[in-house]
């Protein structure tokens, strides 16, 4: 017996350092608890503007594209510009909230002049500046106009869209792991999580066949949409990492900015304004 037990005691002990333990579920989703918070509380003030429409929901997209302008203009000029940022994260918001009330026409050359200016005055990323401003003018167009023409449903259908790409890209990103989608721009995105993005994207496509009486190209136009969220985020990360910044801003604890948040609704909103002549959108079952 004492030998057995000598044999016990002389047992080495697991080197910590050499033998490191491997990490637990819950360490592969480090930020989860602040951006789940932070989420809640935008979903909560996004869909009391959705619901409301009008007024309420025309003056919340003006200022988040204003807000957006900001960070943009905060990215890609330098510290001695700062004071032209909100003059035009103010002529953009402008130009986005009458849009709600005028014809698109009369608002575009308002729209386009942050965008103008900013080629002209930045020394630096004057072309990234100038095509980021007008991408983010016209998602804000695109966005009040799904809920002045089409109403809360298809709203809904644009949001949720773009929320399933997120969260399945996200989870299934950080737990099946494997190759990455473009490692020199976002390092973390992988193709799993891209491919879980539009799976997502379909399931909400077909629950609109469901229960909305959608066509079925909804799913296909869906899963178009999840992929141009997909670029409208791999986008965003190209800026920073050429500007050499993590997040836009830190406005919103556990993402950044609203660039960081609201760079996928970005892509499928141009895209859905693009496109939806071509698709005779709403597509509802004959």
């Amino acid at each position: 017996m004492s030998g057995a037990n000598g044999a016990l005691a002389r047992r080495p002990r697991p080197d910590p350092v050499a033998n490191p333990p491997k990490p637990g579920l819950w360490s592969r989703f480090p930020d989860l608890v602040p951006r789940v918070a932070s989420a809640t509380v935008m979903a909560l003030v996004g869909a009391g503007a959705i619901w409301a429409g009008g007024l309420w929901f025309v003056a919340l997209v003006a200022l988040a594209v204003g807000v957006m302008i900001w960070e943009l203009h905060r990215m890609l000029a330098p510290p001695e510009q700062a004071a032209h940022a909100l003059p035009m994260a103010l002529v953009a918001a402008l130009s986005v909230c009458l849009s709600g009330f005028l014809p698109i026409g009369d608002v575009l050359p308002l729209a386009l002049a942050p965008g103008f200016v900013g080629i002209s005055i930045l020394p630096v990323n004057r072309r990234i500046f100038g095509g980021y401003a007008v991408l983010v003018v016209l998602a804000g167009f695109g966005v009040i106009h799904m809920r002045t023409d089409f109403g809360l449903v298809w709203m809904l259908w644009l949001v949720l869209v773009v929320v399933a790409t997120d969260i399945a890209g996200y989870f299934a990103g950080r737990l099946l792991g494997g190759p990455k989608f473009w490692p020199k721009v976002s390092p973390k995105k992988t193709w799993s999580g891209t491919i879980a993005g539009w799976v997502g994207a379909a399931l909400v496509g077909v629950g609109f066949v469901i229960w909305a009486d959608a066509a079925s190209q909804i799913v296909g136009l869906s899963i178009a949409l999840s992929m141009a969220a997909q670029m409208g985020d791999i986008s965003e990360s190209a800026v920073k990492r050429k500007v050499g910044v993590k997040d836009a801003s830190n406005l919103i604890p556990g993402h950044g900015g609203l660039l960081d948040r609201f760079d996928g609704m970005l892509g499928a909103a141009v895209l859905l304004l693009l496109v939806e002549q071509m698709v005779g959108f709403p597509p509802v079952a004959s």
